[in-house]
């Protein structure tokens, strides 16, 4: 497995899903950073988009929810012939955890690689698009708050440019 694709998208999770709600509850407590003695009385630590969507039970909802969609759409559906798609829905899964901060149980290729086929079949920015709203609007389906929406679409798109092997 190539870790260097995946670099991006957990950067991106990181900042968006970790550290951006830290620095705007620092901000909303008057920019102060707690005392020690607060310290001690402060929350936990945020949880991970994966546990604030709901865990494995949730991944894998979305994952069947998403290809159904996936696979209803003549636009997009012949990128998925003649593929296993028990198999490609398990590598979703355990991606999706992955970059939602849950279990790191990923074992497929990396974007590039694994994608490189689909742009021989002319995967390109229209395409990347059409799948960003199946995932949008199946996050939307299950009652996904809009913020953590925004933080996975954001997670996905990051991916862009090595799913179209730029």
């Amino acid at each position: 497995m190539h870790l260097e694709t995946f670099i991006p998208a957990f950067i991106m999770f990181a900042v968006l899903g970790l550290i951006v709600p830290v620095l705007l509850s620092n901000i909303a407590m008057g920019g102060r950073l707690m005392p020690t003695e607060d310290k001690a009385k402060a929350p936990a630590a945020a949880a991970s988009v994966y546990d604030q969507i709901g865990g494995a039970a949730a991944v894998d909802a979305a994952v069947d929810v998403f290809y159904r969609r996936v696979l209803a759409d003549a636009y997009v559906n012949r990128f998925f012939a003649g593929v296993d798609m028990s198999k490609q829905a398990a590598k979703q899964k355990a991606f999706l955890t992955m970059v939602m901060g849950g279990p790191h149980n990923y074992t497929g290729k990396d974007m590039r690689e694994g994608h490189r086929h689909l742009v021989k079949m002319g995967l390109n920015d229209s395409h990347f698009d059409h799948i960003l709203m199946h995932l949008r609007a199946t996050l939307a389906e299950l009652g996904v708050p809009e913020n953590l929406i925004q933080t996975i679409i954001g997670v996905a798109e990051s991916t862009r440019d090595d799913v179209l092997d730029r």
